[in-house]
């Protein structure tokens, strides 16, 4: 056999034929297009909290505009919050300041700390957009997880709509940040052909904490308002909790208060104790998720089905109801007092019986509530934050025994009193004297202008009219007439068309009563122009240049509260505020408001060089409960002060001197 034809020598040609490199029959190699730069790996490059902003869509939207600074567009994206460092990090908050008008619709992931509801404008932030965690409010650490991602790191994500930055510009925020003062995190890195933005946030070495946490939770805060949330009872598919809310300000107070929050688990709430939802539905479980799996229980027992539902206090004669009270607390119909005035009146509490949903059907996954809100009749308006995991609360042994039983889980939300951007207030107040005949009333449109009336019906923007005492007493309807008449008299400028009124359902009325050599007093009159009535009901004036010199009051209770404060509440008898009622003769005479008043007096010895009538008398704050009340924009002055146009009598009198004067200068 020749050896070509061996086999091996033919497997040995194939080889070499395959691996001759031709050149002439192989295409030129494309280059390939280079990709968008991504944003770094942060496990490369961050040992501490890493935080990053992604966004991953943008488009244009109706209505389309001709001015690109209006035109809106949707977009969507991404904040990531990851814990790469040695501490766990707990009940995290991440401020994204957002630069183009931009309206939140929905965040997944997280909730927005303030508890506002959506869509939300974060042009109401002074500077950043607060998120926190939920359901992963606390971090642990790559250590103690074995890099466990769904207990390390939290995404948020976020869509909504901006106006104006169309492309190649591309709307980032200019900054991340922890709300932490033990973390610093530097400016963030820009990644414009990824349309992301990061930063790595280390531990702050000159930050010293206020105090040494060893339970492994958030220390208590303090605030306005507490709301505490604290599970008594756990079991697989339901648990017990008890709310309890707790006024700390001394000027802070609730009526009929009602309070809703959201659960953000598909929870709903099966019985109550010592409080009711305000509407009692279960249709959203009959015809959801809930009636699917709990198809064996009975649901006409259930009392809210709602993922908001709304909380009222019940009337005090139902706590001794075996099934709906006997909660320490409770049955106040939604009164909360300050602490100063009682603090067995400074707490309210109910329970709660709570049905959870898969996959939390354990006894130890246990989720508050979050979002939570919470409001009264005319008191100020409280700002609530997402509620934070503290120490369980200590609970003295209903035995009686010398023993504290403590709750399995607690939660805390902080409510601060605030006043909202273009917020109103709900009562004003009114300045008249001795030695002047007018009153200055209320402000136009004190407590806003209702829709529809500015414009023909009556000028917001005027200044209010002057007014003769005697119409205090009567509703601003029923006014006109006698400020016209008044205005007429005293030859003051009468704008066409009239002020608005204030629309305040409270008016009080301050006068400078007497003003002598060692002393001065006033009378303060509360005047109730709406329909429900006031029990227990206080005010606060601050007396800047005054508050020294407080003497005494004479049909309240006036305690000097220190910040310049005065403290007044009626006496037994004297503490229900009634709402207005009908005159005499309610065919012809207007109606009446329920009004309470007392005089007040102070010494001159205590605040030498006090000027009464240049305005040392007046208040600079009036509370009433709680609510900051619209102030004057001027004060009564020892002669009869101009309103609009109209002239004074220094003016007039200067008027004819200056023309007697021409007469006997005349050749």
């Amino acid at each position: 056999m020749d050896w070509c034809s061996r086999p091996s020598f033919v497997i040995l040609l194939v080889v070499l034929l395959l691996s001759v490199d031709d050149s002439r029959s192989q295409a030129p190699a494309a280059t390939p297009t280079p990709a968008p730069v991504p944003a770094p790996s942060p496990d490369a490059i961050c040992n501490g909290i890493y935080l990053s902003y992604v966004l991953e869509k943008r488009e244009k939207i109706h209505p389309f505009t001709s001015d690109p600074a209006d035109q809106p567009y949707s977009f969507g994206a991404t904040a990531t919050v990851l814990n790469h460092g040695a501490s766990d990090l707990l009940s995290w908050t991440l401020l994204i300041p957002f630069r183009h008008r931009e309206l939140i619709v929905s965040v997944g992931g997280g909730v927005l700390t303030n508890g506002s509801t959506f869509p939300y404008n974060t042009t109401l932030d002074a500077n950043a957009t607060a998120f926190s965690g939920y359901p992963n409010t606390d971090l642990k650490t790559a250590i103690e997880t074995a890099n466990d991602l769904s207990q390390i790191e939290a995404k948020i994500t976020l869509v909504g709509t901006f106006f104006g930055s169309p492309p190649p510009s591309v709307p980032l925020p200019e900054f991340l940040v922890l709300d932490d003062p033990s973390y610093s995190c530097p400016r963030p890195t820009v990644y414009n052909d990824s349309y992301a933005v990061d930063t790595c946030c280390l531990p702050n070495p000159n930050y010293v904490p206020k105090e040494i946490n060893v339970t492994g939770f958030l220390p208590r805060l303090s605030g306005d308002l507490i709301i505490s949330y604290d599970v008594l009872q756990s079991y697989g598919s339901s648990y017990l909790a008890l709310v309890t809310i707790e006024n700390h300000n001394p000027l802070g107070r609730l009526d009929r208060w009602q309070l809703s929050w959201e659960w953000a688990r598909n929870e709903f709430i099966y019985s109550m104790k010592g409080a009711y939802p305000s509407v009692v539905d279960v249709s959203d479980c009959v015809f959801g998720k809930q009636g699917q799996y709990y198809q064996d229980l009975d649901f006409s027992k259930v009392l809210s089905c709602k993922r908001n539902p709304t909380i009222v206090d019940l009337t005090p004669w139902q706590y001794n109801n075996t099934d709906l009270g006997r909660i320490p607390h409770c049955c106040r119909n939604g009164t909360i007092l300050p602490p100063e005035m009682d603090p067995e009146q400074a707490v309210s509490a109910f329970q709660v019986q709570v049905y959870k949903m898969p996959p939390d059907l354990n006894r130890s996954v246990l989720f508050p509530p979050v979002n939570w809100n919470i409001s009264g009749t005319l008191n100020p308006d409280y700002q609530c934050g997402q509620p934070n995991r503290v120490s369980p609360t200590a609970f003295p042994d209903s035995s009686g025994l010398d023993s504290d039983s403590l709750a399995l889980a607690s939660w805390q939300v902080v409510c601060n009193i605030s006043r909202p951007k273009g917020a109103s207030p709900k009562c004003c107040v009114s300045f008249s004297a001795f030695y002047n005949d007018s009153v200055v009333p209320c402000k136009t449109c004190a407590c806003g202008c209702r829709a529809g009336t500015s414009g023909p019906t009556c000028n917001a923007t005027a200044p209010a009219l002057l007014l003769p005492p005697e119409a205090l007493l009567v509703p601003f309807d029923n006014r006109t007439a006698k400020a016209v008449a008044w205005a007429e008299m005293k030859h003051y400028n009468v704008p066409s068309p009239l002020p608005c009124g204030d629309y305040c359902g409270v008016s009080i009325n301050w006068h400078v009563l007497t003003n002598y050599n060692k002393g001065w007093s006033a009378r303060v009159t509360l005047f109730n122009w709406r329909e429900d009535q006031f029990a227990d009901w206080f005010l606060a004036v601050r007396m800047d240049k005054a508050y020294a010199g407080y003497e005494q009051m004479y049909s309240f209770n006036g305690t000097a509260m220190g910040d310049n404060t005065i403290f007044m509440q009626g006496r037994p008898g004297l503490d229900y505020l009634n709402g207005e009622a009908n005159g005499n003769n309610p065919d012809n005479d207007p109606r009446v408001p329920g009004k309470q008043q007392s005089v007040m007096s102070f010494t001159k010895t205590k605040t030498p060089g006090i000027d009464i009538t240049a305005g040392d008398g007046y208040p600079s704050k009036v509370y009433f409960n709680g609510e900051e009340c619209s102030m004057p924009e001027m004060i009564p002055t020892n002669w009869a002060p101009r309103s609009g146009g109209g002239i004074g009598l220094v003016t007039l009198l200067l008027l004819v001197l200056a023309v007697v004067a021409l007469v006997i200068l005349e050749p």
